[in-house]
């Protein structure tokens, strides 16, 4: 535990260090629900024990309204609502309770759902991505009733599908548009640009997944008796996605533009190996700047295979084969477009005739945030003070928030901010995923204080 406080030694930052001891303690209870939105790798009942945890919470801490939301794909969201003074604007907090799997358990030094304090810093799944982003708000929100109450009408809303972009969510927001309204919105699923340097994200890609299946035999052959001849469908799966990268490892995805530059904060190269932790003389893929490869231009990632796996493999042509393939699409690239490319390219790829099916699986259109917006210039001053006069930073985030798209074009007069704790060290979707408690320390003071100064615009 941290003994960190703001240099200033405000009330307000002295509450948001004491109540630390209940964040690592809630955090602990919330990281403990295996809440992987796929119920063919855990139990759906883990999903609904977290969004019970997450209303208890709400109710436990004064908000109206608190409902469980049955969303169209299948999963909840948690609601909550917590008026303010007559008249103050409202403000809407988003975080999710979803996590992804834990990939390779054995390779966590730490059970992955269990907090566990190590070097200074929480490890577990979710603990940065994102049941931390919601101890933030409510942290914020616990040391603003403390310091002359909360000044502005707050909605809060916790997602229960966000990893697996199925857009439940999105699909109720639609279908229920007067339910999150708000004049500002805070996403709580970003992250500083490293660990002390305070960052607000201006911009997400998008991003579109699909399945490809190749076949090309009515079943599978002994490769000695038909192998040279006989059309296998697994090379031919390896040739298709093979085509979705230049020589350089560029992405290129026929008709899809992938030049884009990034003007604004840099991310240097050394820093960008350290941070990927990407080996010992092995290479970068792609050209321009890394800004340039991460925020401003399509990235492909093959994500799994169905295949035989080494062990127990048998000396066979393989009839089928199929992959699940991600592509990442920048701000200015609408995502349905980019599927029907993405869709055709690996359709025209195929080689020998082999068949090829593409199916959509999931879908979130690229974002960009008005930076020019009095909530910007709130939160800069919020995050002035809380880290000790440093200056917020502008960055993209190569990551995709598909309900972003979704509340911008239902609310277009409100403000959008993006924040969070998934600095590099977080290891987000990777195995000992953490979050550092002083940035979560950090963070809900400078929340706490963007409410004061947005309310009193």
């Amino acid at each position: 535990m941290t003994d960190r406080t703001d240099s200033s030694g405000s009330p307000l930052a002295r509450t948001v260090a004491a109540l630390q001891s209940r964040a690592l303690t809630e955090l602990a209870e919330l990281v403990a629900f295996k809440s992987v939105a796929d119920p063919a790798q855990f139990p759906k009942s883990e999903c609904e024990a977290a969004a019970n945890w997450v209303a208890g919470a709400l109710r436990a801490d004064g908000f109206q309204d608190v409902a469980l939301l049955d969303t169209p794909d299948g999963t909840q969201s948690v609601y909550g609502f917590l008026p303010g003074p007559a008249g103050a604007p409202t403000v809407l907090l988003y975080a999710h309770y979803d996590v992804q799997p834990p990939l390779d358990e054995t390779a966590w030094v730490s059970p992955p759902f269990e907090l566990t304090e190590r070097d200074g810093r929480w490890y577990g799944r979710g603990a940065a991505d994102c049941k931390g982003g919601l101890i933030m708000h409510l942290t914020a929100l616990r040391a603003l009733k403390e310091h002359g109450g909360i000044p502005v009408n707050v909605k809060v809303i916790v997602e229960g599908s966000e990893e697996q972009g199925t857009g439940g969510l999105e699909r109720y927001a639609e279908a229920h548009p007067e339910l999150l309204a708000a004049d500002a919105i805070v996403i709580g699923d970003t992250g500083n640009f490293r660990v002390g340097l305070p960052t607000v994200t201006a911009t997400l890609r998008g991003m579109t997944l699909v399945r490809v299946q190749v076949d090309a035999l009515e079943g599978n052959l002994h490769s000695g008796q038909f192998g040279g001849a006989a059309p296998d469908a697994l090379a031919a799966l390896i040739r298709i996605l093979d085509s979705l990268r230049a020589e350089d490892g560029s992405t290129t995805v026929k008709g899809l533009p992938a030049d884009a530059t990034w003007e604004g904060l840099q991310y240097p190269e050394e820093e960008f190996r350290k941070d990927a932790k990407v080996l010992d003389g092995v290479g970068l893929i792609g050209n321009g700047t890394v800004a340039d490869r991460i925020w401003a231009r399509p990235a492909v990632t093959v994500l799994g295979i169905d295949c035989p796996p080494v062990i127990g493999a048998t000396p066979s042509v393989h009839a089928g084969a199929r992959a699940l393939v991600s592509l990442r699409v920048p701000p200015g690239t609408d995502a349905a477009e980019a599927t029907k490319l993405l869709a055709a390219h690996l359709e025209s790829a195929a080689p020998w005739g082999a068949r090829v099916a593409v199916e959509q699986i999931g879908q979130g259109q690229p974002f960009r945030a008005d930076t020019g917006s009095p909530a910007y210039a709130s939160m800069a001053d919020a995050m002035r003070e809380a880290y000790d006069g440093q200056e917020m930073q502008t960055s993209g985030m190569g990551g995709s928030i598909p309900l972003c798209n979704t509340l911008a074009g239902l609310y277009p007069e409100a403000e959008i901010l993006l924040i969070g704790l998934s600095e590099p060290e977080a290891q987000i979707h990777a195995v000992n995923e953490s979050v550092s408690p002083q940035e979560l320390e950090r963070l809900s003071l400078a929340e706490a204080l963007f409410l004061q100064r947005y309310a009193a615009l």
